[in-house]
């Protein structure tokens, strides 16, 4: 156990010092209640880079898959929908939050604790990845608004 958050670590500072132009705030999963295989992680990304980024993939050991989805708009009906990327333009803010895009975790090994962390990997289109821990948080905190501390996990 201890070599693998040694090596966790230095997986983590590894991408912080290659793509400094990327910053990720107010990153959460949703807790689930026992019995709920799947959950969503939600975050602000923000490009202070001079080109624009495209997130097209995430991972994380906690769930058998991992896919980026989006809400939209179907005859009247709200239908969440995979998505092949999504875009953060130079210069440029990409909300992912609840009735929008999100990264989805499907088949959870283990139902989500509030206080617990998952570890989350964005793969961008550019080849890059940024690693990071992800903290669990009860549904009601997200409705009420909560504000994150984005000193948890800044990737800049």
């Amino acid at each position: 156990m201890k070599y693998k958050i040694l090596a966790l670590s230095c997986l983590l500072l590894a991408s912080t010092s290659v793509y400094a132009d990327l910053m990720i705030d107010s990153i959460y999963a949703r807790a689930t209640p026992p019995g709920v295989s799947n959950s969503a992680i939600f975050m602000t990304i923000i490009n202070h880079g001079e080109s624009d980024r495209n997130l097209v993939a995430a991972k994380s050991d906690i769930a058998e898959n991992v896919e980026l989805h989006n809400h939209t708009m179907v005859d009247g009906m709200m239908q969440m929908r995979q998505v092949d990327s999504i875009a953060i333009s130079s210069h440029g803010t990409t909300i992912l939050k609840p009735g929008g895009l999100h990264v989805m975790l499907l088949g959870l090994k283990h139902p989500l604790k509030e206080g617990e962390q998952v570890v989350l990997t964005l793969h961008f289109a550019d080849g890059s990845t940024e690693s990071m821990f992800v903290p669990v948080q009860k549904v009601m905190a997200e409705m009420k608004g909560m504000q994150h501390d984005e000193d948890k996990n800044p990737i800049n």
